[in-house]
């Protein structure tokens, strides 16, 4: 009586733990799957930048400026650890970053275009440090909204995307 009732609740608690395996599982996997390292860009206005992957960790730094583009180098649980466009790496908690592409404009400033042409008609020019929302690019040109204005320019004027990467 008493195995037939262990052997029940070993079954139960196997059971129970298979059950949240599935559901955890689908979700485990897609961030198993995305390639690292990846860009992606801050979910929030103002997001910690820890010196490990919990809260626990002191924070480092706090980044104001939301659609910021970082730089995913590392999982640990819920945590990714980032770096920036200067170079500088944390972590930050998965919940505050957002598979939205945004890019910022590189040294020297940057010419936007009506088409993917050099030879196409100039929109406007940015410096070093703009930030534009990623529509789509072809590993040469990006198209790219910079406040009410869609344009193209160079791909290997932006950090955000890498060199080559096709995006759609």
């Amino acid at each position: 009586m008493r195995f037939a009732r262990l052997l029940t609740l070993s079954f139960t608690a196997a059971g129970l733990i298979a059950s949240l395996w599935a559901l955890a599982g689908p979700a485990a996997a897609r961030d198993d799957a995305l390639p690292l390292p990846r860009f992606v860009s801050l979910k929030s206005a103002e997001v910690n930048l820890r010196t490990g992957p919990g809260t626990r960790y002191p924070i480092e730094w706090v980044y104001k400026r939301r659609a910021l583009p970082v730089e995913i180098i590392a999982e640990f649980d819920n945590w990714r650890r980032v770096r920036d466009w200067e170079g500088t790496v944390g972590w930050i908690h998965r919940a505050l970053l957002s598979g939205r592409r945004s890019a910022l404009v590189t040294p020297p400033e940057r010419v936007f275009r009506r088409a993917p042409k050099t030879g196409a008609p100039a929109l406007f020019r940015a410096e070093s440090g703009v930030l534009v929302k990623i529509i789509s690019c072809d590993g040469e040109w990006c198209h790219v909204v910079q406040g009410e204005t869609k344009a193209w320019t160079k791909q290997s004027g932006l950090w955000g995307v890498y060199p080559g990467e096709v995006i759609d």
